[in-house]
Protein backbone atom coordinates (compact mmCIF):
# COMPACT_ATOMS: atom_id res chain seq x y z
CA UNK A 1 0.00 0.00 0.00
CA UNK A 2 2.85 2.57 0.67
CA UNK A 3 5.18 1.36 -1.83
CA UNK A 4 4.23 4.51 -4.60
CA UNK A 5 4.21 6.98 -1.71
CA UNK A 6 7.40 6.01 -0.83
CA UNK A 7 8.50 5.99 -3.76
CA UNK A 8 7.43 9.66 -3.78
CA UNK A 9 8.80 10.83 -0.90
CA UNK A 10 12.54 9.29 -1.68
CA UNK A 11 12.11 11.93 -4.82
CA UNK A 12 11.67 14.70 -2.13
CA UNK A 13 13.41 14.16 0.71
CA UNK A 14 15.37 11.46 2.80
CA UNK A 15 13.94 10.27 6.09
CA UNK A 16 14.59 7.64 8.41
CA UNK A 17 12.90 4.42 8.67
CA UNK A 18 11.11 6.10 12.02
CA UNK A 19 9.70 9.00 9.95
CA UNK A 20 8.16 7.32 6.95
CA UNK A 21 6.54 5.18 9.33
CA UNK A 22 5.49 8.21 11.29
CA UNK A 23 4.74 9.56 7.99
CA UNK A 24 2.82 6.53 6.82
CA UNK A 25 0.92 6.32 10.48
CA UNK A 26 -0.49 9.80 9.99
CA UNK A 27 -2.45 8.92 6.23
CA UNK A 28 -5.92 7.56 6.25
CA UNK A 29 -6.69 4.60 3.70
CA UNK A 30 -9.74 5.34 2.31
CA UNK A 31 -11.46 3.27 -0.37
CA UNK A 32 -13.81 5.41 -2.48
CA UNK A 33 -15.83 4.23 -5.48
CA UNK A 34 -15.99 5.32 -8.84
CA UNK A 35 -18.11 8.39 -9.20
CA UNK A 36 -18.02 10.09 -5.85
CA UNK A 37 -17.86 13.14 -5.22
CA UNK A 38 -15.31 14.34 -2.69
CA UNK A 39 -15.31 18.03 -2.58
CA UNK A 40 -18.54 20.25 -3.28
CA UNK A 41 -18.50 23.99 -4.40
CA UNK A 42 -19.47 25.76 -1.28
CA UNK A 43 -17.51 23.20 1.42
CA UNK A 44 -14.15 23.74 2.91
CA UNK A 45 -12.05 21.12 1.71
CA UNK A 46 -10.05 19.65 4.49
CA UNK A 47 -7.98 16.84 3.19
CA UNK A 48 -4.88 16.48 0.61
CA UNK A 49 -5.19 12.80 -0.81
CA UNK A 50 -2.81 10.63 -2.67
CA UNK A 51 -3.96 8.72 -5.53
CA UNK A 52 -2.42 5.39 -4.69
CA UNK A 53 -5.01 3.99 -7.56
CA UNK A 54 -7.35 5.43 -9.70
CA UNK A 55 -8.84 8.91 -11.72
CA UNK A 56 -9.83 11.73 -10.56
CA UNK A 57 -11.33 14.97 -11.50
CA UNK A 58 -11.55 18.60 -10.51
CA UNK A 59 -14.09 20.62 -11.82
CA UNK A 60 -16.28 23.88 -11.93
CA UNK A 61 -19.54 24.83 -12.61
CA UNK A 62 -19.70 28.08 -14.68
CA UNK A 63 -22.76 30.89 -14.52
CA UNK A 64 -24.33 29.09 -17.36
CA UNK A 65 -24.23 25.78 -15.79
CA UNK A 66 -21.57 24.02 -17.89
CA UNK A 67 -18.97 21.91 -15.99
CA UNK A 68 -15.48 22.64 -17.24
CA UNK A 69 -12.70 20.81 -16.12
CA UNK A 70 -10.04 22.07 -14.30
CA UNK A 71 -7.93 18.83 -14.50
CA UNK A 72 -7.24 15.20 -14.19
CA UNK A 73 -4.95 13.11 -11.49
CA UNK A 74 -3.96 9.93 -11.69
CA UNK A 75 -1.70 7.37 -9.81
CA UNK A 76 1.64 9.58 -7.64
CA UNK A 77 -0.31 12.35 -7.83
CA UNK A 78 -2.01 14.91 -4.99
CA UNK A 79 -5.62 16.05 -5.04
CA UNK A 80 -6.71 18.98 -2.89
CA UNK A 81 -8.41 22.22 -3.42
CA UNK A 82 -5.25 23.79 -2.07
CA UNK A 83 -6.76 27.53 -0.93
CA UNK A 84 -9.67 25.73 0.90
CA UNK A 85 -7.40 23.93 2.22
CA UNK A 86 -4.96 26.31 3.55
CA UNK A 87 -6.92 29.12 4.11
CA UNK A 88 -10.03 27.23 5.32
CA UNK A 89 -12.82 29.20 2.98
CA UNK A 90 -15.07 27.90 0.72
CA UNK A 91 -14.00 25.81 -2.65
CA UNK A 92 -15.47 27.01 -6.18
CA UNK A 93 -14.38 23.51 -7.70
CA UNK A 94 -16.03 20.08 -7.14
CA UNK A 95 -13.33 17.08 -6.77
CA UNK A 96 -15.23 13.90 -8.37
CA UNK A 97 -13.47 10.30 -8.54
CA UNK A 98 -14.00 8.67 -12.25
CA UNK A 99 -12.68 5.20 -11.47
CA UNK A 100 -12.54 3.42 -7.89
CA UNK A 101 -9.40 5.19 -5.75
CA UNK A 102 -7.31 4.05 -3.06
CA UNK A 103 -6.13 7.42 -1.68
CA UNK A 104 -3.83 8.17 1.26
CA UNK A 105 -5.48 10.76 2.83
CA UNK A 106 -4.19 13.82 5.49
CA UNK A 107 -6.27 16.32 7.20
CA UNK A 108 -5.00 19.67 8.21
CA UNK A 109 -4.89 18.49 11.67
CA UNK A 110 -2.73 15.43 10.66
CA UNK A 111 -1.16 17.40 8.09
CA UNK A 112 0.15 19.62 11.05
CA UNK A 113 0.93 17.63 13.55
CA UNK A 114 3.25 15.16 10.81
CA UNK A 115 4.92 18.86 9.66
CA UNK A 116 5.49 19.15 13.66
CA UNK A 117 7.00 15.66 14.38
CA UNK A 118 9.05 15.72 11.01
CA UNK A 119 9.98 19.29 9.72
CA UNK A 120 12.14 18.14 6.67
CA UNK A 121 8.33 17.19 5.26
CA UNK A 122 7.80 20.41 4.73
CA UNK A 123 9.98 20.45 1.61
CA UNK A 124 7.78 17.43 0.06
CA UNK A 125 4.88 19.58 0.56
CA UNK A 126 6.59 22.89 -0.59
CA UNK A 127 7.66 20.71 -3.90
CA UNK A 128 4.27 19.42 -4.52
CA UNK A 129 2.77 22.58 -4.57
CA UNK A 130 5.73 23.83 -7.17
CA UNK A 131 5.23 20.79 -9.43
CA UNK A 132 1.09 21.79 -9.28
CA UNK A 133 1.56 25.62 -10.27
CA UNK A 134 4.30 24.85 -12.63
CA UNK A 135 2.13 22.41 -14.58
CA UNK A 136 -0.78 24.75 -14.10
CA UNK A 137 1.04 27.47 -15.53
CA UNK A 138 2.26 25.79 -18.55
CA UNK A 139 -1.66 24.88 -19.13
CA UNK A 140 -2.48 27.97 -19.10
CA UNK A 141 0.35 28.93 -21.58
CA UNK A 142 -0.89 26.70 -24.12
CA UNK A 143 -4.42 27.25 -23.65
CA UNK A 144 -3.81 30.84 -24.54
CA UNK A 145 -0.92 29.97 -27.09
CA UNK A 146 -2.24 27.40 -29.07
CA UNK A 147 -4.96 25.80 -31.62
CA UNK A 148 -7.28 23.29 -30.73
CA UNK A 149 -5.89 21.13 -32.17
CA UNK A 150 -2.26 21.99 -30.46
CA UNK A 151 -3.55 21.60 -27.06
CA UNK A 152 -5.54 18.23 -28.02
CA UNK A 153 -1.80 16.97 -29.21
CA UNK A 154 -0.43 18.08 -26.21
CA UNK A 155 -2.74 16.83 -23.96
CA UNK A 156 -2.69 13.02 -25.55
CA UNK A 157 1.34 12.90 -25.65
CA UNK A 158 1.75 14.43 -21.79
CA UNK A 159 -1.26 12.43 -20.24
CA UNK A 160 -1.56 9.11 -22.79
CA UNK A 161 -3.48 7.16 -20.87
CA UNK A 162 -6.18 9.38 -19.76
CA UNK A 163 -8.44 9.46 -22.81
CA UNK A 164 -8.56 5.61 -22.35
CA UNK A 165 -9.95 5.71 -18.23
CA UNK A 166 -12.04 8.92 -18.55
CA UNK A 167 -14.99 10.23 -21.07
CA UNK A 168 -14.68 12.41 -24.46
CA UNK A 169 -16.93 14.84 -22.76
CA UNK A 170 -14.14 15.42 -19.82
CA UNK A 171 -11.33 15.51 -22.13
CA UNK A 172 -13.40 18.51 -24.37
CA UNK A 173 -14.67 20.25 -21.11
CA UNK A 174 -10.82 20.20 -20.18
CA UNK A 175 -9.56 21.23 -23.73
CA UNK A 176 -12.70 24.35 -23.84
CA UNK A 177 -14.13 22.89 -27.01
CA UNK A 178 -17.23 20.81 -27.45
CA UNK A 179 -17.42 17.12 -27.35
CA UNK A 180 -18.89 17.19 -31.10
CA UNK A 181 -15.52 19.55 -31.94
CA UNK A 182 -12.98 17.28 -30.22
CA UNK A 183 -14.36 14.47 -32.47
CA UNK A 184 -13.54 15.93 -35.23
CA UNK A 185 -9.87 16.63 -34.02
CA UNK A 186 -9.22 13.45 -32.56
CA UNK A 187 -10.68 12.03 -36.85
CA UNK A 188 -7.75 14.53 -38.17
CA UNK A 189 -5.40 13.64 -35.95
CA UNK A 190 -5.86 10.12 -36.63
CA UNK A 191 -5.85 10.52 -40.39
CA UNK A 192 -2.78 12.79 -40.46
CA UNK A 193 -0.92 10.81 -37.66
Amino acid sequence: MFQRIREYLSRSVRLSEKEIKIFENSLELRLVPKKTILLQAGEVCNFEAYINKGCIREYFIDDAGIELTLQFATEDWWVSDITSFEDQIPSDMYIETLEDCELLVLTRQSKENLINEVPQLERMFRLMIQRHLSKLQKRLFKTVSSTAMDQYIEFVTRYPTISQRVSQQYIASYLGITPEFLSRLRAKHLKNG
